[in-house]
């Protein structure tokens, strides 16, 4: 009778480990807001490469703008999106509003792949899509906090984490290249 019952809890603990594995997030279960305001799906991105990016306008690495803006220019119609997440997180490099994040990106970098509204991206504000980028308990993945801005979040076509890039790498570096045209 013991042997029945353990065999009963040792097949119950499988089928919700496998029930949990299976309930993985990804991408395509987020909703953002943008930069104006509207709701936006990441489900829409399904089947493109997707480089999510924390940006600021006051960090000696905003000139890398102009990279992303070049290498989104290029590859958007290859399934490259490019999105910006305006955080604040370090050292208050990023202070403006929405509307005046957007007007700096716009006017300085020409800036046209898709900007969201300022979160936080560490601490204990974080926004539920960066813990999931930052945490592989809910990546699967990767276990890798925002170190400073401009720190570059790879996503395949499925939807699924697959890189992190840190922040002074160039968004047109070698390693995110091979990424863009590696044949999945």
């Amino acid at each position: 009778m013991k042997r029945g019952l353990v065999s009963i809890i040792m097949l119950a603990a499988v089928v919700l480990f496998a029930t949990a594995q299976s309930k993985q997030k990804n991408l395509y279960d987020f909703t953002v807001t943008d930069i104006d305001g509207k709701r936006c799906n990441l489900s829409q991105f399904k089947g493109k490469k997707v480089m999510i990016v924390n940006v600021a306008s006051k960090c000696g690495l905003t000139p890398q703008y102009e990279l992303l803006q070049e290498l989104y220019d290029e590859y958007k119609d290859r399934g490259l999106v490019i999105i910006g997440f305006p955080a604040n997180n370090f050292k208050g490099q990023e202070p403006g509003s929405n509307s005046e994040i957007k007007e700096f990106c716009t006017q300085n970098y020409g800036v046209t792949f898709p900007m969201m509204e300022k979160i936080s991206v560490a601490g204990k504000d974080q926004a539920p899509i960066y813990r999931w980028l930052t945490k592989k308990s809910e990546n699967g993945k990767i276990d890798q906090e925002v170190t400073w801005n401009f720190q570059k979040y790879l996503i395949d076509e499925n939807g699924n984490l697959v890189d992190v890039v840190m922040p002074k790498e160039s968004p047109k570096s070698e390693a995110i290249i091979k990424w863009l045209t590696a044949k999945d």
